[in-house]
């Protein structure tokens, strides 16, 4: 579960880097979804720094290549893990890694979590949630 993975600082240097504007980003296969996960990994890492639930933020990643973008796990052993999807339709499938991920940490997992660009809150039941991104900005509990 502790698999380093490296994401870029500012989503919008690395978006002038691509030489993306505005229009690109809404094209089919462009690069809005890498960008929309690194800026939520780098909000996830701020978030962290003041929270008061004191959290260790990893990326999971097995063999057989089942991926959650991001895992948040307290001091405590509590793990939430967060997939980032550039879509506002959220799908079961789209809960896959998370449901591995909740199977291999057992009674830790407290949820999984989907943030989507759409506006609603969704349950997929058993701890699963599709969340709208801005829900980052929003959130006064605490998750883990």
């Amino acid at each position: 579960m502790h698999t380093p993975k490296v994401a870029f600082v500012d989503s919008g240097v690395a978006a002038n880097l691509l030489g993306v504007d505005a229009h690109s980003l809404l094209r089919p296969g462009g690069p809005f979804g890498a960008l929309l996960e690194g800026f939520v990994l780098m909000e996830l890492a701020r978030q962290a720094t003041w929270s008061e639930t004191r959290v260790d933020l990893h990326h999971y990643r097995t063999k057989d290549k089942v991926e959650v973008d991001a895992v948040l796990e307290s001091r405590r052993g509590q793990v939430v893990g967060i997939e980032v999807k550039a879509a506002s339709t959220v799908r079961p499938d789209d809960f896959a890694g998370l449901r591995h991920l909740a199977v291999r940490v057992g009674s830790d997992f407290v949820a999984g979590i989907v943030l989507h660009t759409g506006t609603q809150t969704f349950s997929f039941g058993d701890g699963m949630l599709a969340v709208p991104v801005g829900a980052l900005w929003e959130a006064s509990g605490h998750v883990v």
